[in-house]
């Protein structure tokens, strides 16, 4: 019985893992009128009031967006932002044009959902229990009840928009809004994201496949 136990709790941990590190895409645009060229300087933004988790986003995604022809420059590295002030669109204009910026990768947080679920205690019934009557007997009649808990599940939904920016003040080229489950850090959420994003890019023809 406390075999059967264990192989069980650790088949609920295990699919407990694998929903905490799940971000999926919820829904997602490619723009069917753009035919601009193919692009080679991306600025990747991170739109967020924390400086730490904007830099690191920025960070992670520039680098997996970067690949042979394609250099992706994070914001924080020419962008300055000190934490509570907002970016002045003069300036960020400035720094596109200097940089000679073509398209922008943004991202910002939409919201965060918690739901708390309410799990009721089960019967378990160990297995395999018929390998003798007195064995059935003994693991049915007193069936083991596991106790009721309530089960908290976070949701962190994010948009990220890709801008062309060459000669022009921005045309959407792709949006997307992702979901990630449970995650248990923001480093969770932006390795999550960021490896989506370049997916779902790579599916849509904006980044080639590959990297550095």
């Amino acid at each position: 019985m406390q075999k059967w136990t264990l192989v069980i709790a650790v088949i609920l941990a295990g699919a407990t893992l694998a929903n905490a590190k799940s971000t999926k895409l919820v829904a997602s645009w490619k723009n069917p009128q753009y035919s601009g060229p193919t692009f080679h300087r991306i600025l990747v933004i991170g739109m967020s009031a924390k400086p730490g988790v904007r830099a690191d986003f920025e960070d992670v995604l520039a680098k997996l967006v970067a690949r042979d022809g394609v250099e992706a420059i994070p914001g924080n590295t020419i962008l300055l932002r000190p934490e509570g002030t907002k970016l002045d669109l003069g300036y960020l204009k400035t720094q596109v044009k200097e940089f000679k910026i073509d398209a922008v990768i943004v991202s910002r947080l939409v919201k965060v959902d918690k739901n708390v679920t309410y799990i009721p205690g089960q019967p378990y019934v160990p297995y395999p229990y018929y390998g003798s009557f007195y064995g059935y007997y003994g693991a049915v009649y007193p069936v083991v009840y596991s106790p009721d808990y309530l089960r908290e599940d976070t949701t962190v939904r994010v948009e990220t928009n890709v801008y062309a920016v060459r000669g022009t003040d921005g045309e959407l080229v792709w949006t997307g809004v992702s979901d990630t489950f449970n995650p248990s850090s923001a480093d969770k959420v932006i390795d999550g994201l960021s490896k989506l994003v370049v997916k779902e890019l790579q599916k849509a023809a904006i980044l080639l496949p590959g990297g550095r």
